[in-house]
């Protein structure tokens, strides 16, 4: 609790009433590689507690929609543009509410999805590499040709198998680590635009 009232990020998490301190590495993403834009429909996989929503919603703005997709139970969100599911994002609930509800097609994969930390590198890096592949197989399933997708990795000696797996279904795919990730973290992200869905 002290080393994240010292955190910068934090304070300015709270200060501007986002959930969590991350919201500002998804504000550095959207500054940097422009993923969303208003009036897009927007899933986030692995939502809780939600500041990633929050940040998403104020970018799609009152004619774009929020999926906020989580297992764990999330607090109800003031923004109208969010919509809230406690299910796993593999569920065919999810598909069949995007499809036959909304109504609408899916511009924007979010997922910052995030195993419990063993502290060794190999394992912790395997297992956030079967998220992000895990999140990848089901963006696929209902993200337009032409959305984008942006999922969290740990670098590990894997990291070629997913990037063999996400190769070719987008015209751009960059690695960056935002700046508010902790320096003690291993994670990055993977910034996929314009999917085009011709390898699967």
């Amino acid at each position: 609790m002290s080393y994240d009232r010292k955190d910068p990020y934090y304070r300015k998490a709270k200060n501007r009433g986002y959930r969590a301190r991350s919201s500002y590495k998804l504000k550095q993403i959207q500054n940097k590689f422009h993923v969303m834009s208003r009036g897009d429909v927007v899933v986030d996989l692995g939502a809780a507690p939600g500041g990633w929503s929050q940040v998403a919603s104020e970018i799609v703005d009152s004619t774009g929609h929020v999926i906020a997709v989580d297992k764990l139970p999330i607090r109800d969100f003031q923004e109208e543009n969010i919509i809230t599911m406690q299910l796993n994002m593999q569920s065919p609930r999810l598909l069949k509410f995007l499809r036959e509800e909304l109504q609408r097609e899916v511009d924007v994969v979010l997922s910052d999805l995030a195993g419990n930390v063993t502290g060794q590198w190999h394992l912790d890096s395997d297992r956030q590499l079967y998220l992000a592949s895990l999140a990848f197989r089901t963006a696929t399933t209902f993200l337009r040709k032409g959305g984008n997708f942006v999922t969290k990795v740990f670098r590990g000696p894997n990291i070629k198998d997913f990037e063999d797996e996400i190769d070719g279904n987008f015209t751009m795919i960059k690695h960056w680590r935002p700046p508010a990730t902790r320096k003690s973290s291993a994670e990055e992200y993977v910034i996929c635009k314009n999917y085009t869905g011709e390898n699967l």
